[in-house]
């Protein structure tokens, strides 16, 4: 016994099976359990959901069959023999077929066929089995009843061209949506006041007028190179090291290259620092003013570094402590101080390591310089 069968007989178990209402709320209950499994489970491709309706619609045949009483069984009564052993029977013929039944008559009333198959042949109950059983054309007892499949492939298909609906709206809308987004970015949509359409400007052109000299006053400077806008106070220089010091693990050496002269400074292993006076009457003339502080260097050949900045201006004060990463190309380094309005009473110093982290590494220093903000 099937899975099918078997859960439809205990149903019946639990009822009064005689009762044509009560077998009927339980085959419309197998129907319904199938139809919702259908519609949890959209992969079932609607063969396969035809095949199980007319599974469970075959088991329901083969169960309702055994509530219908049985047809009475009408033993034919041949008439009496035409007077003569061989009157009016013709010779038999050896073809191979049988030969023709010999009529029969039936006491009582006689039924047509197609009532005592009718008699046997499932009630039709829509709201059992859709597509109900076809009785217009009489059956054999015991013969198979056919279920045509038309509204079960039907009601299938209706349930999911609506998810196909709805899943080309949805991309559809999508699709609009992302070109009125991408429109919207380029600028399609701009009204034609927004648009520029006039001619293309023709470059700037320099007038003789307006020509520059080619003694390069007016050129913007280069990298590293002193601002002639500024009236700068040299503090140090390397054509005069004499106003720096170096610790005893530390070294400083004028050198020169195609860049030009500069002092190499080298902090020691203690971190160091190499120290760079700052004269008395250079601070003299920054006394109260807001000055601006530039060191021009740059990192030993392939060893970029990070330097430290601190300074001592006595009774002016200080600095406080700056840090700069340098690297292979010479470049300005600038820290601004406002100065009080008093009398320094002594020089300063400014003082530079060479290395932050500590590695050894060396800066060149081309020149140290201030100037006075207007």
């Amino acid at each position: 016994m099937d899975a099918i069968e078997k859960a439809i007989r205990n149903a019946l178990e639990k009822g009064n099976a005689e009762d044509r209402a009560f077998r009927e709320r339980v085959y419309r209950s197998a129907f319904a359990a199938l139809d919702r499994a259908l519609q949890a489970n959209p992969g079932v491709t609607v063969e396969v959901a035809i095949k199980r309706r007319k599974a469970i619609q075959a088991k329901i045949t083969e169960i309702e069959s055994e509530f219908l009483p049985a047809v009475p069984d009408v033993a034919p009564q041949i008439d009496a023999p035409v007077a003569g052993p061989t009157a009016g029977v013709a010779p038999a013929v050896e073809t191979g077929q049988e030969a023709p039944s010999p009529a029969f008559t039936v006491d009582g009333p006689v039924h047509p066929a197609s009532d005592a198959a009718r008699s046997r042949v499932l009630p039709v109950v829509p709201d059992i089995m859709p597509d109900a059983i076809d009785i217009a054309a009489p059956a054999a007892p015991g013969a198979a009843t056919e279920v045509a499949p038309d509204r079960d492939e039907r009601r299938i298909r209706g349930r999911r061209l609506p998810l196909t609906a709805i899943f080309f709206t949805v991309t559809l809308l999508a699709a609009i949506g992302i070109g009125l987004f991408f429109a919207m970015q380029t600028g399609v949509f701009k009204t034609a006041a927004q648009l520029n359409t006039a001619p293309p400007e023709a470059p700037p052109t320099v007038e003789g007028d307006d020509f520059t000299p080619a003694d390069g006053a007016n050129a913007p400077a280069k990298p590293g190179a002193p601002d002639q806008s500024r009236d700068w106070i040299n503090v140090f220089s390397p054509n005069d090291p004499t106003h720096v010091a170096a610790p005893s693990d530390a070294k400083a050496e004028v050198m020169k290259d195609d860049t030009g002269s500069f002092l190499r400074i080298q902090s020691g292993a203690s971190g160091s620092a190499i120290v760079f006076d700052v004269g008395q009457g250079v601070l003299e003339k920054l006394a109260g003013k807001h000055a601006v502080f530039d060191i021009v260097a740059r990192a030993e050949d392939g060893k970029d570094t990070q330097i430290s900045v601190d300074c001592n201006f006595g009774e002016l004060g200080d600095c406080g402590r700056k840090r700069y990463a340098v690297g292979q190309q010479r470049n300005e380094y600038l820290f601004d101080v406002q100065f009080p309005n008093k009398h320094p009473g002594s020089a300063g110093t400014i003082a530079v390591n060479s290395d932050f982290d500590k590695q050894g590494k060396a800066v060149n220093i081309y020149e140290i310089r201030v100037s006075v903000e207007p």
